[in-house]
């Protein structure tokens, strides 16, 4: 497992905004709890279902952000799997850190897990093949490289991250441009040199066209399989350093005979926009007032 997480630069205003839209005006719970003291307390967090467990150090990061006194120990490894009942990770430090920053951690994790788990089922079906799943673009808004962080932890590599990370020239591209001859033409005399070009096809005659105006990336998109094998063949008998992409109604059903196929990669949103949350919790449990302590 490879996965990488965004740099603190660029992960902590997201984590502050969503800290911010929670807590709001103050934890009004929380602080009328605790209005002449500020106690210390320990927690521990318990998988209720078995899963693949992703996002402690993103909950590791919320609980830091309120308070560097806050300790998240995390007793397994990014990625690991999990059964239910097992204790993943422990908490030392403010009592109110704990409690205020809770409900943004565990989301955080419980989604991100949830990507992790589904996305590892769909790699493990292909995992003796040669052929790569990748993740899309079809993320929650505010939460894409979070959400393809999750995909990295379960298996998968990331697609492009938007739009400025290569060409995608998809059908209401090719529609707009008058044919991919076109699109490919005007586009490349436009773009950085480092930028690779994928071409969206749904027929042989659009993989040949494509082949033609020399795209880096092919993508078969909603073919059937007898159609993807005569087009996989089409594509290595003329030029063997193009990559193949297989893409449209992956499931865990159909994602191996796709595979053997003998693409390079299979695209699918399935493992972000049909997951769903690895039910995670937060039990609270010795806190220390002066010399009192309370379980």
């Amino acid at each position: 497992m490879n996965a990488i997480l965004p740099p603190p630069i660029v992960l902590d205003p997201l984590l502050q905004q969503w800290l911010c839209e929670d807590i709001g005006r103050g934890d009004r719970t929380t602080a009328s709890l605790f209005l002449q003291n500020h106690p210390l307390g320990s927690a521990h967090w318990v998988v209720k279902e078995s899963g693949m467990v992703a996002g402690l150090t993103v909950a590791a990061r919320v609980f830091e952000l309120l308070d560097r006194e806050v300790k998240f120990t995390p007793m397994i490894t990014e990625g690991q799997w999990c059964e239910a009942g097992q204790m993943i990770a422990q908490l030392k430090g403010p009592l109110e850190a704990l409690l205020t920053g809770e409900r943004v951690a565990l989301n955080l994790a419980m989604r991100l897990s949830g990507i992790a788990t589904l996305t590892n089922r769909y790699a493990e079906a292909i995992a003796d093949l040669p052929t790569q799943l990748v993740d899309t673009r079809k993320t929650t808004p505010g939460l894409r490289l979070l959400e393809k962080y999750a995909t990295q932890v379960g298996g998968a590599k990331n697609h492009r991250l938007g739009l400025d990370d290569a060409v995608m020239i998809k059908d209401n591209h090719i529609a707009a441009a008058g044919g991919i001859q076109a699109a490919i033409a005007q586009i490349r005399g436009s773009i950085p040199y480092t930028l690779t070009i994928e071409v969206e096809t749904e027929t042989l005659e659009q993989v040949q066209t494509a082949l033609e105006n020399k795209a880096d990336i092919i993508m078969l998109d909603n073919m059937p399989l007898k159609m993807m094998s005569e087009a996989v063949e089409k594509i290595r008998a003329e030029n063997d350093r193009i990559k193949i992409e297989a893409s449209g109604n992956i499931t865990l059903e159909t994602i191996r005979s796709v595979a053997e196929m003998g693409v390079d990669y299979i695209s699918t949103s399935a493992p972000i926009t049909r997951s769903t949350w690895l039910d995670l919790s937060m039990k609270l449990g010795a806190w220390r007032l002066g010399n009192e302590l309370s379980v």
